[in-house]
């Protein structure tokens, strides 16, 4: 089916004007509800043009990995082409729709006001392609990454139409990098207290692979286990077992509802829709909004409204991308959504909410309750400014490549060294809950700490050349000991016990040059550490140099660049 451009306008303007905003979406136990206390469920679509695919890496292979985007394009910063797509959203019968990166410097009023008038939220995830959210090989939480999480969340709180933030998609995506769930469990803590110091309801929410039965449900219970403050609100499985003609029991999905019975936030299914029996008949949407399914999952994200190289679009554009021509996937798809009229139950009076014991580590869950710290941008500015001899270039720190080579090799050369300097500060294990107390720095910070650390080693002036990448700061502390007094000054001043709600990024200081890189290179995170989380004091023990005695692993298998 097709529609002009213009057709779309004319049809929109008068429907959008009689519309008013939104009624807030909330969680109460693991269900959502609307401002009326009717149940809300989330029937939705994803929304986001495919990017460019990036060339796998060794570390991502290891890690499960599968080719990752190394761009995107932001479906919410062009009018013209929200607009267009309206009335076929309309026609899905979607209440929202699922968008998985924008560019937080673009202007996104219009298409968020197109899908507002039309009754549709959105669920927005803020990390960003590559280098912009928490990485399986290597995982940390640092100052970069809440910095991009809050500017985009800055961006779009305010709409009335947002339903939530998704601070991570996929991160975990085998056995071996669940020692990254702390890491997300972070990000979630830290983002719901700064949505909260702001007087934001959007859930927060994390997207799931989906897996064999005991990694899937471990996983989904440490991700919601523990207080309220530390979990998140909404959480998605990415799933696409049923294919063609299923049913609960063939498709698994009996098993998947079952072992998602007793998660205490709401579940939905947060991608779904197989190709691999086409035609796809969507049949599993009449399964998702009828018991015994709607009673533990509130909805799902039918995937994608966009074309994919691999098939799963449901339209495609004209030449000139004004004309949609719809498949008949896509109107399968509407005839089912149409057709749902899922259960208001249980009322919202009735719920009990329930908190979730958190499950042990074992054979298929990795991942520690001790949780990294809050990234502290003022403690890791005044360390880099104050204690840091050697300096990472702003186009070195721009370039993520460069960025971990150097920090592989830097770190090679201290394990190396007979200095007793090691790269342990800025490391992190998520599996024995053991973290640097660098480790929530930028890549750039971390580099320029492992650099000054091998400089006061060797304090000449080739010391801190590596290439061409990095330079002696002129407020250079004089020997290795007022380093280490410089550094411990700045970290006494973090908040005990390292949580504390987070800000806007610049209101707590103004960020170094290196540390406005938004690259996010590897730190290893393979080996126990000795970091206590009891205090300062019992942190600022053990000084060694620059070496300020926390927990890490030492890097190696590092690329020659001196």
């Amino acid at each position: 089916m097709r529609i002009s451009l213009g057709t779309a306008l004319l049809g929109a303007i008068p429907f959008l004007s009689m519309i008013s905003a939104l009624p807030k979406i909330t969680r109460t136990g693991k269900y959502l509800y609307d401002e009326s206390g009717s149940r809300f469920y989330i029937k939705g679509v994803a929304y986001q043009p495919q990017g460019q695919l990036a060339a796998s890496s060794a570390a991502n292979d290891a890690n499960g990995g599968f080719p990752e985007p190394s761009s995107y394009v932001d479906p919410l910063s062009s009018p013209q082409n929200c607009t267009r797509d309206l009335p076929y959203l309309q026609q899905l019968g979607v209440n929202a729709v699922r968008v998985y990166s924008v560019n937080s410097s673009l202007n996104h009023d219009e298409c968020m006001k197109t899908l507002s008038g039309a009754g549709i939220y959105v669920l927005l995830d803020v990390s960003l392609p590559l280098n912009g959210s928490i990485d399986r090989s290597s995982p940390s939480w640092s100052t970069n990454l809440l910095n991009s999480y809050i500017t985009t969340i800055d961006k779009f709180r305010n709409y009335d139409n947002i339903l939530g933030f998704n601070i991570g998609n996929e991160v975990i995506n085998q056995v071996s990098n669940t020692n990254a769930g702390p890491y997300v469990k972070a990000a979630a803590r830290d983002i719901k207290a700064y949505l909260k110091s702001v007087g934001s309801t959007a859930l927060v929410g994390y997207a799931a692979v989906d897996g064999d039965v005991d990694f899937r449900n471990n996983l989904a219970q440490y991700l919601t286990c523990g207080g309220d403050d530390i979990t998140v609100d909404l959480y998605g499985l990415n799933n696409y077992e049923w294919c063609g003609d299923e049913n609960l029991n063939s498709s698994n999905w009996n098993t998947i509802t079952s072992g998602f019975a007793n998660i205490p936030v709401a579940t939905y299914m947060s991608e779904y829709g197989c190709i691999f029996s086409p035609p796809r008949l969507w049949t599993e949407v009449a399964a998702l909004y009828t018991a015994p399914v709607s009673d533990v999952f509130s909805g799902g994200m039918a995937y994608s409204y966009f074309p994919t190289a691999d098939g799963y679009g449901m339209v495609t554009f004209s030449a000139d991308g004004k004309t949609v021509t719809t498949s008949q996937d896509f109107t399968r798809l509407a005839t089912q959504y149409n057709a749902t009229q899922p259960a208001n139950s249980p009322a919202k009076s009735s719920v009990t909410p329930g908190q979730l014991n958190c499950p042990s580590e074992g054979a298929s869950l990795l991942a520690s309750t001790n949780l990294p710290p809050t990234p502290d941008e003022r403690a890791c500015n005044c360390v880099n400014q104050n204690a840091l001899a050697c300096h990472v270039l702003q186009k070195s720190a721009n370039e993520p490549a460069i960025l971990g080579s150097l920090l592989d090799y830097t770190c090679s050369l201290l394990g190396t060294s007979n200095s007793g300097a090691s790269c342990d500060a800025i490391g992190g294990n998520g599996t024995a809950g053991t973290y640097g107390q660098l480790s929530m720095c930028s890549p750039a910070i971390k580099l320029s700490y492992a650099m000054s650390a091998y400089y006061e080693f060797n304090p000449i002036a080739t010391s801190c050349d590596f290439n061409g990448n990095a330079t002696l700061s002129p407020n250079r502390p004089n020997t290795a000991q007022d380093a280490s007094a410089a550094a411990a000054s700045c970290l006494a001043a973090e908040p005990s016990g390292g949580v504390f709600t987070p800000s806007s990024p610049g209101s707590a200081g103004t960020a170094s040059a290196t540390n406005s890189a938004s690259s996010t290179a590897r730190t290893s995170s393979t080996s126990p550490g000795q970091a206590s989380s009891d205090g300062i004091s019992s942190r600022l023990s053990g000084v060694t140099t620059l070496a300020v005695g926390f927990a890490g692993a030492v890097l190696g298998g590092a690329m020659l660049l001196i």
